[in-house]
C-alpha cells in the first residue's frame, strides 16, 4: 500500500457504513455540531465552503439551511455517503464527489472555509491530510471528540469501533495543528447535549424512557457546565466531549532542532 492511500478495509467500511444509515441519529448530531461551526465562526463570512469528509451531507444540509454560506463543496471517500448527499436537494450545493482521502480535486486556495467535523480521528495520515486543506483553503474549522482522557487503554476496541484510529485533547490538537503552520483563532468547547444522550439511551440502547433517567442525564449535564463555568476554560477542556477550532493558515514551519 502506498503512504499516501487509503488502506482497503477504511474504504469498505465507510462504503458499508452509509448504506444502513440512521436519519434522525444523525440529523441530531449534526443539529449541534453545524452549530458549533456557526458559534465558532461568529463575526465571519465565507462566500465558497467545501465540507471534507462529509458523510451523508448532514452538517451541510443544516448549514444550507441557515445560510450559512452561499456556495458549498462537498468530498467524501464512500461511494454512499456521496449518493445520498446527491439526494438530500441540499440548497446552493455545487458539487459533490468522491475523493481518496487525501488528495482534493481542487486548485490552490479555492475555497474560503474547509470544514473538517468529526473527520480527523478517522484519518491514517493525519499531517497528509491536513496539508491538503491547508493548500486549498484559506481557512478552517476542526472540530473532534476529546476521547484522550482517563482509562483511555482500556478503551482501544469501543473507540475502534466508532472508527476513530486517533485520539485528541485540545492541547494535542492545537500542538497538532501549531506544528503543520495553522493559526488557531478562536476556538470552543463542547459536551454531548441532554437531548442527544436521551437519544442514544432509548432509542439505540432500547433503554426503558424514565423520569429517573431523564434527571440523572440533565442534573449531569448542568452541573457539569457549572463546574467548568466556574473554574474556567482549562477545567472546561477537561469536562468536554468535543473541541472546535478556526484557524488560519500561515507560511510558518516548525522550528526543530
Amino acid at each position: 500500500m502506498a503512504d499516501d492511500k487509503l488502506s482497503g478495509n477504511v474504504k469498505t467500511a465507510y462504503d458499508e457504513f452509509y448504506k444502513t444509515h440512521d436519519e434522525a441519529w444523525r440529523m441530531l448530531g449534526a443539529k449541534y455540531k453545524a452549530q458549533h461551526i456557526i458559534d465558532v465562526c461568529k463575526g465571519r463570512t465565507f462566500a465558497k465552503v467545501l465540507e471534507v469528509g462529509a458523510g451523508d451531507g448532514s452538517i451541510l444540509k443544516i448549514l444550507s439551511e441557515q445560510n450559512f454560506a452561499p456556495e458549498y463543496h462537498a468530498v467524501e471517500i464512500s461511494d454512499s455517503g456521496v449518493e445520498y448527499i446527491q439526494s438530500r436537494n441540499i440548497g446552493n450545493l455545487k458539487s459533490v464527489q468522491v475523493f481518496d482521502g487525501y488528495h482534493l480535486p481542487f486548485e490552490d486556495d479555492s475555497f474560503d472555509l474547509i470544514i473538517l467535523s468529526h473527520v480527523l480521528e478517522h484519518v491514517e495520515h493525519e499531517r497528509m491530510l491536513l496539508r491538503e486543506l491547508k493548500r486549498v483553503a484559506k481557512m478552517c474549522v476542526i472540530e473532534v471528540p476529546r476521547d484522550y482522557k482517563k482509562n483511555v487503554d482500556g478503551r482501544i476496541k469501543h473507540f475502534l469501533a466508532y472508527g476513530h484510529i486517533n485520539v485528541y485533547t485540545p492541547t494535542s490538537l492545537r500542538y497538532l495543528l501549531l506544528t503543520e503552520g495553522f493559526k488557531v483563532e478562536t476556538d470552543l468547547t463542547s459536551m454531548i447535549e441532554p437531548e442527544v444522550t436521551k437519544f442514544n439511551t432509548y432509542i439505540n440502547q432500547k433503554k426503558p424512557k424514565s423520569f429517573i433517567t431523564d434527571l440523572k442525564i440533565t442534573t449531569e449535564f448542568m452541573v457539569k457546565s457549572a463546574v467548568g463555568t466556574f473554574l474556567g476554560k482549562n477545567k472546561q477542556e477537561e469536562l468536554a466531549n468535543a473541541y472546535t477550532v478556526l484557524c488560519s493558515k500561515t507560511n510558518k514551519q516548525a522550528d526543530i532542532f
